[in-house]
């Protein structure tokens, strides 16, 4: 680093390394923000460090947030390398899709363990530091899983309606130290997992109960994380943003009867 850069803000993503974190890094990048890229797949992780990479205003962390002294390390390194943290975007996540009967505790604890345990880690490793340069801002990415009920869900959307009220708890003690706290609820998003298991069904399916009628892109997803990290939401602390096309506004309404009406 430059000694001219240290003023640059810096923002840590998890599971950085594709999808949502990947499109949130590049966000960052385009506006002015040093990046830290962290993400559990070592590989994936350093192709993407590797195409983002701006004169060393990108670093990479292999890391397991669901692991204390991982998170610990990870949070210490940045501060030796950037010196500070100005935004936190919780985003590494994972998913078990499965009837309530037949999901393990196992798997209910993987899930569990990534999705709740790793923002609590790492929002708690990552405050102190952004405390020493007046606080920050930090983005939980929760889902519309976490808002309204559905099949084959119960460890994902419970650990995602969980995030939601941990955000809010985050948001009433933090907002003190002058850290804002806030939680996006994604709906469906055109990634490459969504391309590989959402059949031609499925996605005719949601595209019937989605307003918009489509996917969102991940790139529009990371343009709320980067508004709500911004000074432009300097008064927005403890909410939760669905960025989903009106599928959670559109609740139970049957998708025959939302047809385009003449205005």
């Amino acid at each position: 680093m430059k000694p001219d850069e240290s003023f640059l803000p810096v923002a840590v993503v998890t599971g950085g390394a594709r999808g949502i974190g990947l499109a949130m890094g590049r966000w960052f990048l385009e506006n002015g923000y040093r990046v830290v890229l962290v993400d559990i797949d070592a590989g994936t992780l350093a192709q993407a460090a590797g195409a983002l990479d701006r004169s060393g205003h990108v670093l990479a962390i292999h890391c397991d947030v669901s692991d204390p002294k991982q998170v610990q390390a990870a949070v210490e390194k940045v501060e030796a390398v950037f010196g500070r943290i100005d935004a936190l975007v919780n985003n590494a996540g994972v998913a078990v899709f499965k009837p309530l009967a037949e999901t393990t505790f196992e798997e209910w604890r993987y899930v569990m363990a990534t999705n709740l345990d790793g923002v609590f880690l790492c929002t708690q490793a990552c405050a102190p530091v952004m405390q020493k340069t007046g606080g920050g801002s930090i983005v939980n990415i929760a889902s519309i899983s976490g808002l309204r009920a559905s099949t084959l869900r119960s460890a994902y959307g419970t650990s995602k309606a969980a995030l939601i009220h941990l955000t809010k708890q985050q948001a009433v003690e933090l907002g003190n130290v002058g850290i804002r706290v806030n939680a996006i609820a994604p709906g469906p998003v055109e990634t490459e997992m969504a391309r590989l298991v959402h059949s031609a069904a499925i996605r005719r399916d949601y595209h019937d109960a989605i307003p918009l009628n489509r996917y969102g892109t991940t790139e529009e997803i990371a343009s709320v994380a980067g508004f709500l990290c911004s000074e432009t939401a300097s008064y927005v602390n403890g909410q939760v943003l669905a960025v989903d096309g009106g599928f959670d506004a559109a609740g139970v309404g049957l998708p025959t009867l939302r047809k385009p009406v003449e205005i």
